[in-house]
């Protein structure tokens, strides 16, 4: 195996998720936010369409964007379903983070081009940029809870119809070492030689 294989398969075998209340409240310098935004935009793309796109808050638009996701949850959500204990979890689930970003999909000019490839590239982009925040020590956490997927966040953040939101990231750093990780089958199940 040569080195560069090693690292990059060292990086994807160590990415772990890392629920926001575990970071510690350290602030991670722009610049690397944006050296991670530089990978991302490095995801393969159908008819290079580019579609990833990121909202990025940090300072005090952390916990202004998390104020207005949980005033966003009580507004949207009926009497009868809404769960106080939620709204206090999204209104304080970035206060350990450093930055927030709302990843989505900007669906392009090229109506030929599937949406699924669409969101399938975005997704490798925020793959892109987790493994680089891995490599970065970064702790992260790609989240898809709350109003993420609602049509009432597309109007929050100000995005078309046609724009698919597809997670907010939390990036900060955390104190505690990753933890062991596991696969719940065998790769042999999930591969078929032809």
């Amino acid at each position: 195996m040569n080195d560069l294989f090693s690292a990059i398969s060292q990086v994807i075998r160590t990415r772990r998720t890392t629920k926001p209340p575990k970071m510690n409240g350290q602030k991670i310098p722009d610049a690397q936010i944006n050296q991670l935004l530089e990978l991302a935009d490095w995801a393969p793309t159908h008819g290079h369409t580019e579609p990833w796109r990121f909202k990025v808050y940090t300072g005090d638009k952390v916990s202004k964007f998390c104020k207005s996701h949980a005033e966003l949850y009580k507004q949207e959500t009926p009497e009868d379903k809404y769960l106080p204990e939620k709204y206090d979890k999204l209104r304080y689930m970035g206060d350990k983070a450093s930055h927030i970003l709302v990843a989505y999909m900007h669906r392009g000019d090229l109506p030929k081009i599937p949406i699924l490839e669409e969101i399938a590239a975005t997704s490798c982009a925020i793959q892109n940029l987790l493994l680089g925040a891995t490599a970065l020590n970064i702790a992260s956490y790609w989240g898809s809870g709350g109003m993420a997927y609602h049509p009432a966040m597309k109007e929050m953040l100000q995005l078309r119809e046609e724009d698919i939101v597809l997670g907010i990231l939390y990036l900060g750093y955390a104190d505690n070492a990753t933890h062991e990780g596991k696969r719940n089958y065998p790769l042999s199940e999930k591969v078929e030689w032809m």
